[in-house]
């Protein structure tokens, strides 16, 4: 009954406009209703920590649903197996990152699934593992900085691999260890500085943007103020 009803409700908010201009972002048309994050957020106040709901959606290839089930499903209930899952079934970037921020990043086996995620061959597996080191150093607060200074060494291994929807999210989780605080800051910096030493076209794309932002005034002048 409620996935129906959730249904229903997108058909009636579904926006051809939005569709059309979702096609720039990687979207396909034919598997989504147009609607924008906070329409979807808001929908989803209603079904909150509902775990059997969130497998139900997520079985409905479209970008709404598997976006709701991100939302609504309880982390305290998510297996390893069901990551892995859904995981091998991102095929574009805003699926893999909308569930790593609103999701997985609040399970048991989040920093699990980062070192097993970013050693795997699969494109959106792989941003997946990184997407997560981001979305991490933004959000777990508790966690020390030798977590993070470890988690830099994935970023340079990986650091070569010239895929679009890889290198990004590689670039992504540097970016966001580095905006931590002003020693993760300093050992960011030094990290894409030898990154920008590996002969890699990606390598080189990595450090250059991270460097850019993470030595910026406003950067700096943040973490000077924290």
């Amino acid at each position: 009954m409620e996935v129906s009803e959730i249904i229903s409700t997108f058909e009636k908010l579904s926006n051809p406009n939005e569709i059309e201009g979702m096609k720039r972002f990687g979207i396909d048309p034919n598997h989504t209703y147009g609607l924008r994050m906070p329409v979807i957020k808001k929908i989803a106040k209603n079904y909150k920590n509902n775990h059997k709901l969130a497998l139900d959606l997520w079985k409905i290839n479209n970008r709404e649903t598997r976006i709701l089930a991100s939302l609504v499903d309880d982390p305290k209930e998510v297996t390893s197996e069901q990551m892995d899952h859904w995981a091998n079934d991102f095929d574009y970037w805003e699926i893999t990152d909308q569930c790593c921020i609103n999701l997985f990043r609040k399970t048991e086996f989040a920093y699990d699934k980062v070192y097993q995620w970013t050693e795997e061959e699969k494109e959106f597996v792989k941003r997946s593992g990184f997407s997560l080191i981001a979305v991490l150093a933004v959000h777990d607060k508790k966690k020390t900085d030798e977590t993070f200074i470890e988690l830099m060494e994935l970023i340079e291994r990986e650091s070569t691999d010239n895929r679009k929807m890889v290198k990004k999210s590689v670039n992504w989780a540097l970016r966001q260890i580095g905006k931590r605080n002003l020693k993760l800051n300093k050992l960011a910096i030094e990290k894409a500085e030898k990154i920008d030493k590996i002969d890699s076209k990606s390598a080189h794309w990595i450090a250059k943007n991270a460097l850019k932002e993470l030595k910026s005034e406003k950067i700096q002048e943040k973490l000077n103020n924290k």
